[in-house]
């Protein structure tokens, strides 16, 4: 009988996928029971229309129940899609609308305007406007600049002169703003220029701290909410049709809540929820029985042609992947789950092996047509659940019958061994400890897994699996996140983290949470380079949502005259009705410079390409720019700060029109003078406040003091490693300084302190790097005319930077020719850019698992360089001292390949055996510090200096350790090393500027980063890289 109706208890999931639209109604006052309170469930094909779907699903599963399900008695209606954002996958222009950008940046930002990175196609399409006024926050709190209110009202009336009816509101470190609130400012100004009508999106309300990424997904979201709003009024009418009284919420990308009128208005959270659904459906099933002590386990998802694997942690949420997502080649600082997908499924084409040849499992499948092309369906494709039937008597799937002698013994016990390998070495993959783990199968094709699996201390396979992922929605929470930066000089890390705490449970319950039901799930502490006494707070927290919350389980009323609210096929087939599908973005740049033809580094064959080299001069292009910002990294051994956005403005100068020249060291005369300039400063606080001219400008203030004779010829970047190895060709191009940059750089590599380079090493005169100035971008300078050393103009820069927003652009005093030939770590630039050639090989050719290898060959061969280890990361700490990030990262051994895409589909006779096997530790100060074996009696405590023997040590500093990304061939810097990273470490020898001396050992190697207990020891013979103008040159 069913329960009287004294209050809503039941709850409805629905999941509308690409293929099937998936439905479940849960009792969750009956979990514990057998049937784990499921009262009815349906799967069914995806319709055209979703709200058709949906409508069929909930009908369908009101009248197959017994008894009968009474409406009253349903409290929520949760449904999971990727309705909205199809259209941004699609580039639909009936489905999208132009988007005007307006920034609080004051000086900052304008070399990355907005979209710089995206698509040509998705930018013409959506940016409509752009400008950037007066305004923004320092990482502190204090002002950049006053809002310039009169800017904002200038800049709306130009808007509205376009037609623009969506507006993004952008500020520098607005997440944090909660005292000048100049996004809301700005947007209540919009609102009386432009109308009440149109819409305002706030960057703060959309995401969290990434100026760029923050902005896209803001720019996003504006552009599909007026599509976004008709498909969730689409989502309610079948609800309101069945009679159901109760709220429509949205599960959004962590698998959390997000209530209709909220989804309406930030419907770019929804964009990727699937998986997350999935897999806390999965813990759902089997909460109670198998998931004691909050017990991590991994969740394998087998479909028809995929197999999706993720780690569900003890709090409920999935292992998220990075900070950063993607959405139609726009990134995003959205995290999303950690999957990684094999080609393994119901459907994976068997295909037998014939002559000596192996027998093959997948990739490919045959999808959705198992039904029809499987065996025991009177098909004639033999497929991975044909030899499932035919192994497990037990299995009822088709005809039986059919199957039989389709495969012989030996052939049917190799399919089954293959498949079994595929799935454990996904799970080795996926685990970030040696302990074994529950692991649970869920999907359609769940019953072609074994039930035992190396790396798993028990292989569930729960009752309703196949709608797990709908069972997900039904059961989301409620969460909210806070991401601040708070000052700890007058509160204890603990009491801010108490604080924040506070304020995350209070946004949850604000967001719909029952207070009670609310804990915090996740919390995380990192302290900021560079910036005394800050450290960036990032806490979640989660609950139950509150049904008697009705004022947040509403949506925007419907407008019944508005035929797409009655007929979504006939909104999104219509055409657009402004005139124009693509129209080039207007504001203060109203066209973008097009790459050239061929230009572009996807448009080259590497192993035939030829840099432009005349006369001994090298003019950098595209192509160039791309594969030296790879290398740069890679020669960054961790450190050093991404050189993407570098690399970024670079290539629009040279698309602007800028020429950006390259001279050997072997050609600068004597009496020429070598300038150096780079950037300054945290690394964090650059993610928010983008580049300005302060690089520039600080070159322009140190050629005011020096006499006219005595200012720079030449520039050369101050570290190749990193950010700062596009420096000198950035102020060097022609549309700066017109100045041509020198082949080579102060480090060879990255170092975390200015002293720390071959200048001082030499030792010829001290200081080497004063005068200088240092300006903020935002009108304050600072000049050095003299100093005693250049640990102390380190250390004066250091003190001054914290008052000058922590990052700020230098220019040292320029060398002469003569110096510059004596010092230099010659043919850097080169070296960067034959490694970044060499990553590109290894991607066309299919074989980035190994990227290392090509790499050696390209920088000296095995005398001067070596694959180290390869692995798995399943350790990492961090700390800061004196304004430094130190660290170790754990690297556990294993065979990379094996997590390579695209295999034959055989047995693997090898499977499990590494040449890298064990532990090693990478610490790092900033930079890579050592690679260095672990014994296996060895912890990782506070004792772990005592218990490194030099006879473990792989290699050290000096020489470089970069860790570079298996999956993709590029460099991952020391902020980026997480848990399941697959990487390989590579060593190569450092330039004999610095190992030719004990003084370039003293200070570059182990004592340089306050390492006491082990010495420098080489690991192989340095070779001068290859100069690019040596090599190509074309003079007559």
């Amino acid at each position: 009988m069913a329960a009287p109706h004294t209050s809503k208890r039941l709850r409805i999931g629905v999941d509308v996928g690409g293929t099937n639209t998936d439905g479940v109604i849960i009792d969750p006052s009956q979990a514990s029971s057998p049937n784990k309170g499921i009262l009815a469930h349906h799967k069914a094909p995806t319709t055209t229309n979703p709200s058709d779907g949906i409508n069929a699903a909930i009908t369908h599963m009101f009248t197959a129940s017994d008894p009968p399900i009474d409406p009253a008695d349903v409290a929520s209606v949760t449904i999971g899609t990727t309705h909205f954002v199809n259209a941004v996958v699609e580039r639909d222009a009936a489905r999208l609308c132009r988007v005007a950008v307006l920034r609080i940046a004051g000086p900052f930002g304008k070399h990355a305007p907005p979209c710089v990175d995206w698509p040509d196609d998705m930018r013409d399409l959506i940016l409509g406007y752009w400008a950037s006024v007066d305004g923004g926050l320092e990482v502190d709190g204090n002002l950049i600049r006053e809002l310039d209110e009169g800017a904002v009202r200038e800049q709306c009336r130009r808007i509205g002169g376009e037609g623009i009816r969506a507006v993004v509101v952008n500020g520098v470190f607005s997440p944090i703003d909660t005292v000048h609130r100049q996004e809301e400012r700005a947007a209540e100004i919009v609102a009386e220029v432009l109308g009440g009508d149109v819409d305002v999106v706030l960057s703060k309300e959309v995401a969290n701290l990434g100026f760029l990424e923050r902005e896209n997904a803001a720019i996003l979201n504006a552009a599909i909410l007026p599509f976004a709003r008709k498909t969730i009024r689409s989502f309610q009418d079948p609800v309101r049709k069945l009679g159901l009284d109760c709220p429509v919420f949205i599960t959004q990308n962590d698998g959390t809540l997000l209530a209709g009128e909220i989804a309406a208005r930030l419907p770019i959270r929804t964009f990727s929820s699937g998986p997350t659904n999935s897999m806390r459906g999965a813990a759902f099933l089997i909460q109670g029985e198998e998931q004691q002590g909050g017990q991590a386990m991994m969740v394998v998802d087998i479909g028809g042609t995929t197999t999706d694997i993720g780690l569900l942690l003890a709090n409920g949420f999935p292992r998220q992947q990075a900070a950063y997502s993607e959405l139609a080649g726009v990134r995003m600082n959205f995290s999303c789950p950690d999957i990684k997908s094999i080609g393994l499924g119901g459907g994976s084409i068997i295909r037998k092996g014939a002559s000596g040849k192996q027998t093959t499992v997948g990739p490919d499948s045959v999808g959705y047509k198992l039904i029809e092309e499987a065996v025991v369906f009177g098909g004639g494709v033999l497929t991975t659940t044909d030899a499932t039937v035919l192994a497990r008597p037990d299995v009822q799937i088709g005809d039986p019958s059919l199957v039989q002698g389709k495969l012989t013994a030996d052939e049917l016990s190799e399919t089954r061994a293959i498949i079994k390998q595929k799935l454990e070495k996904v799970i080795d993959i996926m685990k970030t400890s040696p302990e074994d783990l529950p692991v649970l199968l869920v999907g359609g094709g769940a019953v072609i897994s074994p039930d035992e699996l190396k790396g798993a201390s028990k292989v569930l396979k729960p009752r309703y699996s196949e709608v797990a992922n709908a069972i997900g929605a039904a059961m989301a929470r409620v969460s909210a996140v806070v991401d601040t930066v708070k000052s700890t000089e007058s509160k204890s890390t603990q009491k801010l983290l108490d604080e924040i705490s506070a304020e995350a449970i209070e946004k949850t319950v604000a967001a719909g949470a029952s207070l009670e039901s609310v804990k915090i799930v996740e919390m995380e502490t990192l302290p900021l380079q560079y910036i005394a006494n800050k450290t960036r707070f990032i806490v979640r927290a989660a609950g139950d949502f509150d049904f008697s919350r009705i004022d947040l389980a509403t949506v925007p009323p419907t407008d019944e005259q508005d035929p797409a609210i009655n007929d979504m096929d006939q909104y999104e087939k219509r055409a657009r009705t402004d005139g124009s599908t693509s129209t080039e973005p207007s504001g203060t740049e109203k066209t973008k410079p097009k790459p050239k033809p061929g230009q572009g580094a996807a448009n080259v064959d590497p192993s035939t390409y030829r840099p432009t080299v005349e006369n001994r001069v090298w003019v950098i292009n595209e192509t160039d720019v791309t594969w030296i910002s790879t290398g740069c990294y890679i020669l960054g051994t961790g450190g050093g700060g991404s050189p993407y956005s570098h690399m970024v403005r670079l290539r629009q100068l040279i698309r602007a029109g800028a020429v950006v020249r390259v001279v050997s060291p072997d050609d600068l005369a004597d009496t020429d003078r070598v300038g150096c300039g780079g950037g300054m400063g945290s690394p964090t606080v650059g993610i928010e406040k983008l580049a300005g001219d302060e690089m520039v400008q600080a070159q322009e203030e140190l050629a005011r003091i020096l006499p006219a004779d005595k200012r720079a010829t030449h520039m050369i970047a101050l570290e190749i490693g990193g950010g700062n190895g596009l420096q000198g060709m950035i102020l060097g191009a022609s549309s700066n300084m017109d100045l041509p940059c020198v082949d080579g750089d102060w480090m060879g590599r990255a170092y975390p302190t200015k002293w720390q380079t071959t200048p001082v090493v030499f030792n010829e005169r001290q200081p080497v790097f004063c005068p200088l100035s240092m300006c903020d971008g935002n009108g304050n300078t600072i000049i050095m005319t003299s100093a005693t050393s250049d640990l102390q103009v380190e250390r004066a820069l250091r003190a001054a930077i914290s008052q000058m927003g922590s990052h700020a652009g230098c220019a040292e005093g320029p060398v002469s020719g003569a110096e510059t030939r004596r010092w230099a770590v010659e043919h850097t630039i080169s070296a960067a850019w034959r490694i970044g050639r060499a990553v590109e090989k290894a991607r066309r050719a299919n074989v980035v698992d190994e990227v290392a290898e090509e790499i050696v060959k390209e920088v000296g061969g095995s005398e001067a360089a070596r694959v180290l280890w390869k692995g798995k990361i399943v350790g990492v700490t961090r700390t800061l001292r004196m304004g430094h990030i130190y660290g170790e990262c754990l690297v556990e051994g294993m065979d990379v390949a094996e997590a390579k895409e695209g295999d034959t589909g055989g047995l693997e006779k090898d499977h499990g055996r590494s040449r890298f096997e064990g532990l090693i530790k990478i610490p790092f100060k900033n930079e890579n510090i050592a690679a260095i074996k672990v014994r296996g009696h060895e912890t990782n405590g506070d004792d772990s200096e005592a218990l490194e023997k030099q006879k473990d040590v792989l290699c050290i500093v000096p020489d470089l350790i970069s860790v570079i990304d298996a999956q993709n061939g590029e460099a991952i810097g020391t902020p980026e090393y997480r848990y399941g990273l697959l990487v390989t470490v590579l060593g190569i020898a450092a330039s004999d500027r610095w190992t030719g001396s004990e003084r370039g050992i003293e200070i570059g190697g182990p004592e340089g980063f306050g390492i006491h207990h082990l010495k420098y020891q080489p690991l192989g013979k340095f070779v001068k890289p290859i100069s690019v103008i040596d090599e190509f040159d074309r003079s007559d």
